[in-house]
């Protein structure tokens, strides 16, 4: 644990033309010795929604220049392991970076954001008071003995918020008292490879079994989704194979919950290996339209170069129907959330938000669906007018040989 004093962070000058995103710091943690374990230097921008007497509304702020590292903060055993960087703004507001090692590299294996709604020059009006909890796994890592790198924006979603990181230099488990030399950038500064690498083929597993999920809140049912999931990942092996896997979501080894509030229902599960699998539907008040605009997948991957696989992507607009309607699709659908990950959905019946009791509300269905049923209707049609000539040139038949008779 860091020792009171230990942890310090030091301001610098951001002078860029008056385009300032917020103060960058560099926020250091000492162990009781004073030696430097963890630097990290960034900008943060969070965005978030919080409930108000008059609906939802989205809050935009800054990481401020007085944001200060806790005494909470700590170095971890042995600087081996468990690290964790905390970092404390405004009135209760904190942001936890929390730190894991191997061998060879290390990572931000969780980042948590607790912030006070109590506050009210942050959060004006809000319906709740106290501190409310968001964390999520992050893709920052780097080797060991470098500094992790990014200029591109880092976005870390987590449930309500989403934290964006700018001008990123993050290094734990330090080997002298200042960055190393030495750099690992992350994904978003690399040039894009030229012949991305072709997946292998895998057979591809059976259909996901049905399940039936529900979420309710305190007005009653806001979510019913009647589905199976099958989860489609890209990823590179220990032995530095790129694969392409699928595997299905079995309900019987998976936990399900979720939450509602008045535009956003949000379905959460989770089992042994998939640690974290989030599905966040919302309905655009203006238009009275309800769709699946979120998905966040959380997986663990024991023959991955990477055990742990993140994806998330907040931008989609698939299952979509009017609200008080349910969306049902019998056909396998795949909905592609990150160039590494689909998620492939089968016989789907959902609806969120106006749900009457336990009951879908009114079908619309996909056009997959509408699309195979005209297949058996053209072909009913094309026998039906062969049919039809037929039985015409049969009738012209018959009354030409009648005609060849005369009466005697």
């Amino acid at each position: 644990m860091a020792a009171p004093g230990g942890a310090r962070r030091r301001p610098l000058l951001l002078l860029l033309f008056g385009l300032v995103h917020g103060a960058s710091a560099v926020f250091v943690v000492k162990d009781g010795n004073g030696t430097a374990c963890i630097m990290a230097d960034f900008s943060a921008t969070f965005l978030t929604s919080y409930d108000t007497r008059s609906g939802p509304q989205n809050k935009s702020f800054e990481l401020p220049a007085g944001a200060e590292v806790s005494n909470s903060s700590s170095c971890g055993k042995e600087n081996a392991s468990d690290s964790s960087l905390v970092i404390t703004f405004g009135r209760g507001h904190t942001l936890t970076l929390t730190f894991t090692r191997n061998a060879t590299r290390y990572k931000v294996q969780l980042m948590r954001f607790a912030y006070n709604l109590s506050d009210t020059d942050t959060f004006p009006n809000s319906s709740f008071t106290g501190v409310k909890t968001e964390e999520s796994a992050t893709d920052i890592k780097a080797d060991v003995n470098t500094t992790y790198r990014c200029v591109s924006e880092t976005q870390v979603h987590m449930g309500s918020v989403t934290v964006t990181l700018r001008a990123a230099a993050i290094q734990a488990y330090l080997s002298s008292s200042n960055f190393s030399r030495a750099e690992t950038r992350c994904e978003q500064d690399l040039p894009a490879p030229t012949t991305p690498p072709q997946p292998a083929p895998t057979p591809a597993p059976s259909s996901p079994v049905v399940f039936r999920y529900n979420v309710s809140g305190s007005n009653g049912t806001c979510l019913l989704a009647s589905m199976g999931l099958q989860l489609n990942v890209t990823y590179r092996t220990v032995d530095n194979k790129t694969v392409t896997r699928e595997f299905n979501v079995n309900p019987n080894k998976t936990t399900f919950g979720g939450n509602c509030s008045t535009t956003l229902a949000t379905l959460s599960l989770s089992s042994e290996n998939l640690l974290l699998l989030v599905l966040q539907f919302v309905m655009n008040e203006s238009s009275s339209k309800v769709f699946l605009q979120g998905v966040q997948l959380n997986l663990t991957l024991p023959d991955a170069e990477d055990v742990s696989f993140t994806a998330t992507n907040s931008s989609l607009r698939a299952l979509q129907a009017t609200a008080g309607n349910s969306y049902r699709c019998n056909a396998e659908q795949r909905l592609q959330v990150t160039s590494t990950f689909s998620l492939n959905l089968f016989r789907v019946w959902v609806q969120a938000f106006r749900v009457d009791g336990d009951k879908f509300g009114p079908v619309e269905e996909c056009q997959l669906d509408e699309n195979s049923m005209l297949i058996p209707i053209a072909v009913g049609g094309a026998l039906a007018g062969l049919v039809l000539i037929v039985l015409l040139a049969y009738l012209i038949g018959r009354k030409r040989s009648h005609a060849g008779y005369q009466t005697i």
